[in-house]
């Protein structure tokens, strides 16, 4: 984690360069390349590791978990098609980047992170950075029912089958993002609820995230 929340001419001109990268890779939605262009990644590193912050790969964090990839994260808030004042369920906390993404883009974020040493860390930074979340610690591939229906939800670790307990937590008219298949590689799944037992799903291109570990997961 950077120690002193700086963002100059520097950081501003490389997050300019990945807004661009993204761009040539097919993001096409401009409020997910504008709060790309946004969100200073390299709050999320030592300083030591700047340089890592904007370039499109992912970076361990500590407890076995990596920031994910810039791209992977376009990728999936693209697909949820953010409107201002949506309510987003992210499941996987992580770093806290992809939160501060969904914040800029105007959501009310409830977020849910498994290791207490990242939850620790991420109530406490994003805050600091000006990203107003609600935070949680536990077990997200159980979701938050207290708080549902969501308009959104967005699982950033790989599950081995769409937990049924999520769908049940979205709107009718909502949107899950959810990458699932074996420990190794995952097909990005979107699933639209239609109605209140109609669901559609898409299957579309094969990423590799960390796994989705719980009760309804590995």
């Amino acid at each position: 984690m950077a120690h002193k929340l700086v963002d100059s001419y520097r950081e501003k001109g490389a997050r300019k360069k990945l807004v661009e990268l993204l761009r040539d890779r097919g993001i096409a939605d401009e409020n997910v390349l504008k709060a790309i262009g946004k969100v200073p990644r390299h709050y999320f590193f030592d300083e030591t590791f700047w340089k890592q912050a904007y370039k499109d790969i992912a970076f361990p964090i500590g407890d076995g978990q990596t920031i994910s990839q810039p791209y992977t994260v376009a990728y999936q808030t693209e697909l949820l098609h953010i409107k201002t004042g949506d309510k987003v369920l992210e499941i996987g906390t992580g770093s806290g980047y992809q939160t501060c993404i969904l914040v800029e883009l105007g959501a009310k974020v409830y977020t849910i992170e498994r290791q207490e040493n990242l939850y620790n860390r991420t109530k406490q930074v994003l805050p600091h950075m000006g990203y107003l979340a609600e935070f949680f610690y536990g077990d997200g591939s159980k979701g938050i029912a207290k708080h549902a229906p969501y308009d959104k939800i967005i699982v950033t670790a790989g599950a081995p089958l769409v937990p049924e307990i999520l769908l049940k937590q979205l709107k009718i008219g909502g949107i899950l993002v959810i990458p699932v298949g074996d420990e190794k590689s995952q097909k990005m799944i979107t699933v639209l609820r239609v109605a209140e037992n109609d669901f559609e799903r898409f299957v579309l291109d094969t990423f590799r995230f960390v796994p989705l570990v719980g009760e309804k997961a590995w």
